[in-house]
């Protein structure tokens, strides 16, 4: 077994706030590795060779492990290791590490691993900044903006509810209030608490997002937020069907009750990938993604003005993450990430379109098609003729004003086609499949 490779949380406070075995483990190092502020903060009896982080991190970090293989080496990360921190990029890159310096059939058991790497963690900073406000840390939504976008910030914005931003710096406090006042969100009481742990160092802040004005403060910081929307402010729930009004749309916006229908064919779950092809306004892969933020998707759009709107809109609902491939499928799939699950909303008919899509799938995947066409819906049927799944015809009506009355206007019908792909032919026997069932199936 290698030297295990130690990461040891520090706060604020320094060297003062480590207990014993944090000491120990940095005064027996050989190397010490972190940022430059977390290695001013070791005395001088921690001798270790002190290395500082490169710019940028995890590409740099297989290399410098590797480097300092056989030695002793302390990680400094601030607060708790694990919370965001680089022991998650540590756990993750170890065993490819350990791979190289060990030999290329020296992998590593789950067991080894753990052996292999020991975390000393600190008091996180969501714990101090909960303690410190009296929030139950359980009922309190975190958002970490470090080397991420302000914008995710959006999809946690409900009223009433308490958010915690992890700040990528100094500037983060007025982005956020910026944001909130943008998303209807103003009237929501922002605490800005900086030096977290730090004793007398410790400073907060308070204030409405509508108000903000204070300058820039410490870098170390942290965010609370309790959330506030403005009256006629839009009010967005946490499941699909949001409001067609939510979105920037030319008119090619799949509707909000066909919209959650969609979704719920689906069934995006944690982790997952979306491929959403003819993305139109990008609603049902910004749905998808908002369902958890560890959701992922790429939505296909081959109009670039169509393609720069769904990231406007990914933008504005919380998402910024959404990835937009702009260019025709099938073509346009190549080299794409093997997806979950597969939305099609427009170009069915495009030769070759849905073979392609359902080749991609992996067993247990989903594939779910929309059309409002005979010819897309005779192609569908076939589809369904062959591997089953559930076809069912949507239709949606809306109350209008009819003189002075009240009567129904019909949207177009919408057929939807869904299947997993891990259920087998209803009959594989049967006949010769005509151009467009899977290559699997002839």
């Amino acid at each position: 077994m290698p030297v295990p490779l130690t990461v040891v949380g520090i706060g604020a406070d320094g060297w003062a706030g480590l207990p014993g075995a944090s000491r120990a483990a940095l005064r027996e190092a050989d190397v010490l590795i972190g940022g430059p502020r977390q290695l001013a903060l070791l005395p001088e009896e921690c001798a270790g060779e002190r290395v500082p982080w490169p710019s940028p991190l995890r590409p740099a970090v297989p290399g410098l492990l590797a480097a300092h293989a056989g030695r002793r080496v302390a990680v400094l990360a601030s607060g708790d290791p694990m919370f965001h921190g680089i022991g998650r990029t540590l756990s993750e890159v170890l065993p490819e590490v350990l791979s190289v310096t060990l030999g290329t059939d020296a992998l590593r058991t789950d067991a080894q691993q753990a052996g292999a790497l020991r975390v000393l963690p600190h008091p996180s900073s969501v714990s101090y900044a909960c303690a410190r406000l009296g929030w139950p840390v359980e009922d309190t939504e975190v958002v970490t903006l470090v080397g991420r976008p302000v914008e995710r910030l959006a999809a946690a914005l409900h009223d009433g509810r308490r958010v915690l931003v992890l700040s990528a710096g100094a500037a983060t406090p007025a982005e956020v209030a910026a944001l909130l006042r943008d998303r209807g969100f103003g009237p929501s009481r922002m605490h800005v608490l900086e030096q977290l742990g730090g004793g007398e160092r410790e400073r907060r802040t308070d204030g409405l997002a509508q108000e903000w004005a204070e300058p820039a403060g410490d870098p170390l910081n942290v965010v609370a937020v309790e959330c506030r929307r403005a009256p006629g402010a839009p009010r967005l729930g946490a499941v699909p069907g949001l409001p067609d009004s939510a979105y920037e749309h030319d008119g090619q916006l799949t509707k909000r009750h066909v919209r959650a229908a969609t979704l719920a064919a689906l069934a995006p779950a944690p982790g997952e990938l979306l491929w959403d092809i003819g993305g139109g306004s990008g609603s049902i892969a910004v749905e998808w993604m908002r369902t958890h933020r560890s959701c992922r998707a790429v939505s296909v759009e081959r109009d670039p003005a169509r393609a720069e709107r769904i990231g406007r809109n990914a933008r504005a609902l919380g998402v910024p993450g959404l990835r937009v491939v702009t260019g025709g499928a099938p073509g346009a799939l190549a080299g794409l990430p093997v997806p979950d699950a597969v939305f099609i909303g427009g170009g069915l008919t495009v030769p070759g379109l849905l073979e392609s899509c359902w080749d991609a799938l992996p067993a247990g995947g989903r594939l779910v098609a929309n059309t409002v066409t005979l010819e897309s819906e005779a192609l569908l049927a076939e589809w369904y003729r062959r591997l089953g799944g559930d076809l069912v015809r949507l239709a949606v009506a809306h109350a209008v004003p009819v003189g002075g009355f009240t009567g129904w206007r019909q949207a177009m019908p919408v057929t939807q086609w869904a299947v997993t792909k891990d259920r087998p032919p209803r009959d594989p026997s049967e006949g010769v499949p005509s151009a467009g069932v899977p290559s699997a199936l002839r």
